[in-house]
């Protein structure tokens, strides 16, 4: 029992000591574990006590990142905002005022929006404010800050006004409290018709015009094409309207009429480039309205706050507006000549049957004015003062039909009345070796010549009658059904210009009067055979010969008017008063109001922009292709270029029967040579009077030379008498130059040549060599011919030798220094003349050539002037004939 109870106290000591030291090592554990535990939780705490550092600076951190991304952000956009400022608003639109100038937008290129002030941003550069307007929309100005809303008036206006073309830029004014005040500094503006000042009372007026202007470009200008002005501009490089901009400054209460024009106004006006600046009137709302308010401390456009600008300087406002009214006032440049000429390979494509049209410049739309010459209108009347481009339009109308119409279509006549040699151009010459291909005929400085104009109407009249006689072989009627018929033929229009045709028209003399009747029968029946005139003139009231005649002015059914022009238009028609320079009134309708087109001419008459074309036609040319025949007023032919005197040749055998002396160059449009024929009959003698010694001298050499020319050596005597020593260098260059066949007299020994010739007019058998006696001053050798010469005194051989020596080829060419002089010589005043069978007055009165020298009474029409003469011969003219000495040989 005891062991067992032994047993099981061991037992129970083990298990317990077993116990015991489990437990020890569990406390151990635990106390480790509650260690561990502690050491973390410090760890923890102190780590928990770190975090609130940590994420405050990583926060920090990350705010300072965010701040500085917005900050690069902010500039950024800021700087976008400037550079998309300046790509809307460059130049005028937005520049200061300390370095504002104007700088007008390209043809094209819209002005874009206007600033008005600032934006100011914390950190970034300040971004202009800008205002839409022009193409845009309309500017509402509103707040209590009155001194603030005026300064953006007058900068949106400025700005307008330098960013675009001197005048594309109308503005209208309405400020019935101040009565323009507000816009004083525009006025000279209104000078150039740039600005309006609208009265108390006239909004509805004004609004109503506004109105009319966009339903007139929306219906005629854009006409369905284009949306607005903007996008015609774009398409066509070109703004055919200007921008018209309406300042409405307060006023009464609007009516119900002038509230729906100005509602209308705002939806459509700015497509048409109709705008409103705005202050005290409400406007609806819209998108094209930009609403401005100005409050004492708080200014905002479209709701943005913004720093508005000082207001432009007065001095620059009034000087910029004084240069923009005088270049308006100048007119616009004047658009390329080319624009006028079709494609180089397009050239000389035309057919001139039915009419000639061509471009004269461009319309008020962009579009070319068309001149045409055919049926109707069949001829033009052109006007304008001096200096208004009447030769430059003439060039340009010229140079566009040469372009399109070949020679064989179409040939000019050119003559110029003024002063100048502008015309000369078109003919060849030294300078330029080339001609225009279509010119036949080119005449320069005739302002004292007017024969020279009725010799081209009579050419012209010639031309008109062999036309119609074709055409009445043909049993036509028309140029086109000619044409038709007889295409083998050389038929083509013909258009003969001449500038300042008054002096043509002037006085009442026979000149006048037969180009009146010539210019009226040409005018009436040329536009059926394709003749058409072009007549031009400065100045047109007093022409009495052209408008005593309503017949002849009704057939310039085509009248073309440049600035300032008088009478060319309708009576009531003033629409060339307000035209700037470079454009002209086309009016196609007899002048009639109804009629007008406005066209913009081009710059033409410059040497190099018309020498490019006229060598391209000339290179075009037809090889058979003669030059333009120049006639030249002040300068002296030459007999050796004359046609006719290089066309005289001597017989191989025997002497001519009847030859010619050639004694200056008529006055027509062949240049032919006045021609004196010497056959074997009474009469035949010339006789030349005048005190001029170079003139005198001229025709007398003329004379002899070209008798010269048609003689061999040995076959033809000449006799030079020279009794003027004035004339000594001149009758001895000829005495020399004729060599073997000339004798030379002078005071002491013409009586011998008298006798001898005299006495030997009847002497059996005598030699019948023609002879020639070129007498010089013969007047002069009175008192030595007084004497005795054989058994006659020398007169009375003079007079035996006029009367007999023709039929037998003895012939008198002399030069009498007056008429009374030759009277006397002949054997007193009442002494018939009829010896004197041609004569060529000089600086003689047509009244002293009286009845006995020339057919009537009274004498010719004839006024001497410089190197002029009134040529005479009793066996071919009816009336006489002026002729241009030919200049001296040597």
């Amino acid at each position: 029992m005891a062991d067992v109870r032994a047993r099981l106290v061991t037992r129970v000591r083990g298990m317990l000591s077993e116990a015991l030291g489990a437990t020890r090592t569990r406390l151990a554990t635990a106390e480790a574990d509650l260690a561990a535990g502690r050491d973390r939780l410090a760890r923890t705490r102190r780590a928990a006590a770190a975090v609130p550092a940590r994420v405050g600076a990583a926060r920090d951190r990350r705010l300072a990142e965010i701040d500085a991304r917005h900050t690069a952000r902010l500039a950024e956009l800021a700087r976008r905002a400037a550079a998309a400022a300046q790509r809307e608003a460059p130049g005028a639109a937005s520049a200061p005022w300390d370095r504002w100038q104007a700088t007008p937008a390209g043809r094209s290129e819209p002005p874009g929006a206007l600033r008005v002030g600032t934006v100011r941003l914390d950190g970034a550069e300040p971004v202009p404010a800008l205002v839409p307007l022009l193409d845009a929309g309309h500017a509402h100005l509103a707040g209590g800050d009155r001194a603030g809303l005026a300064t953006v008036v007058p900068a949106l206006l400025l700005r307008s006004v330098g960013r675009a073309d001197p005048g594309a830029v109308r503005l209208y004014g309405y400020d019935p409290e101040h009565l323009g005040g507000g816009l004083a500094g525009f006025a000279p503006l209104g000078t150039a018709g740039l600005l309006t000042f609208v009265g108390p009372g006239g909004l509805g007026r004004l609004l109503d015009d506004l109105v009319e202007q966009i339903r007139r470009i929306n219906a005629t200008v854009l006409a369905g094409e284009y949306g607005s002005l903007r996008e015609l501009a774009a398409a066509t490089g070109r703004r055919p309207e200007p921008w018209r901009v309406a300042v409405l400054l307060g006023g009464d209460e609007l009516s119900r009429h002038e509230r729906g024009q100005l509602d209308r106004v705002v939806r459509t006006g700015a497509a048409c480039g109709v705008h409103l600046v705005v202050r005290g009137i409400e406007l609806p709302d819209d998108p094209t309205v930009t609403r401005i308010t100005v409050e004492p401390d708080d200014a905002r456009v479209a709701g943005l706050p913004v720093v508005l600008d000082a207001p432009p300087p007065p001095a620059l406002v009034t000087e910029t507006c004084r240069t923009v009214a005088s270049r308006v006032a100048a007119g616009p440049p004047p658009t390329p000549f080319t624009d006028l000429l079709p494609p180089p390979d397009e050239y000389w494509r035309e057919d001139s049957a039915h009419g000639l049209s061509a471009p004269i410049g461009e319309g008020p739309h962009g579009r070319q004015v068309l001149l045409t010459l055919g049926d109707y209108p069949p001829h033009a009347l052109i006007g304008g003062p001096s200096g208004t481009g009447k030769t430059n339009l003439i060039f340009a109308w010229i140079g566009a039909l040469a372009a399109r119409y070949s020679p064989a279509e179409l040939e000019f006549y050119l003559l110029d009345f003024k002063e100048g040699v502008s015309f000369a151009r078109f003919a060849q010459g030294r300078r330029d070796p080339s001609w225009l291909p279509h010119m036949r005929l080119v005449g320069i400085n005739v302002n004292t010549d007017r024969e020279f104009g009725l010799a081209l109407l009579r050419f012209l009249a010639e031309e008109l009658r062999r036309r119609a006689d074709a055409a009445k072989k043909h049993e036509v009627t028309k140029l086109a059904e000619l044409r038709a018929v007889d295409p083998d033929g050389h038929w083509p229009r013909i258009v003969a210009v001449v500038d300042e045709f008054q002096a043509l028209l002037a006085g009442r003399d026979v000149v006048a009067r037969e180009a009146a009747d010539l210019l009226e029968d040409l005018a009436r029946r040329g536009r059926s055979q394709g003749i058409h005139l072009v007549l031009a003139s400065q100045d047109v009231r007093g022409i009495e010969a052209l408008w005593g005649r309503p017949a002849l002015v009704a057939q310039f059914t085509l009248r073309i008017a440049l600035p300032k022009a008088l009478r060319i238009l309708a009576e009531r028609n003033d629409a060339a008063q307000s035209l700037p320079r470079h454009h002209a009134v086309v009016n196609a309708e007899s002048g009639l109001a109804e009629g007008n087109e406005v066209a913009r001419i081009p710059s033409a008459s410059d040497w190099e922009t018309w020498s490019e074309l006229q060598h391209r036609l000339w290179r075009m040319r037809p090889q058979d292709a003669a030059p333009a025949r120049l006639f030249d007023g002040d300068a002296i032919p030459k007999l050796a270029d004359a046609p006719d005197f290089r066309a005289l040749t001597a017989p191989e055998q025997g002497v001519p029967r009847s030859p010619v002396a050639l004694l200056g160059e008529i006055i027509d449009v062949q240049s032919r040579s006045a021609a004196l024929r010497l056959p074997r009959a009474p009469g035949r003698n010339l006789a030349v009077l005048g005190t001029r010694v170079d003139e005198a001298c001229a025709v007398l050499d003329a004379a002899a030379r070209s008798l010269a020319r048609q003689y061999r050596p040995g076959t033809a005597r000449f006799s030079i008498a020279c009794l003027d020593p004035d004339a000594d260098p001149a009758a001895r260059a000829l005495y020399e130059d004729l060599e073997g066949d000339a004798s030379w007299y002078d005071e002491e020994t013409v009586p011998e040549l008298m006798a001898e010739v005299g006495d030997g007019l009847g002497a059996p058998g005598a030699a019948r060599t023609p002879h020639f006696l070129l007498l010089y001053a013969v007047d002069a050798a009175a008192a030595a011919l007084a004497g005795k010469a054989g058994t006659r005194t020398g007169l009375e051989q003079l007079r035996r030798i006029l009367h007999d020596g023709p039929e037998r080829r003895t012939h008198v060419l002399a030069w009498w220094r007056g008429v009374a002089r030759m009277r006397v010589d002949l054997g007193g005043a009442g002494a018939r003349t009829d010896q004197i069978g041609a004569w060529v007055a000089l600086d003689v009165q047509g009244g002293e050539l009286g009845s006995s020298l020339y057919p009537g009474s009274g004498g010719p029409d004839w006024y001497p002037r410089p190197w002029r003469g009134l040529y005479f011969d009793r066996a071919v003219h009816r009336t006489g004939q002026v002729i241009i000495p030919y200049g001296p040989s040597r």
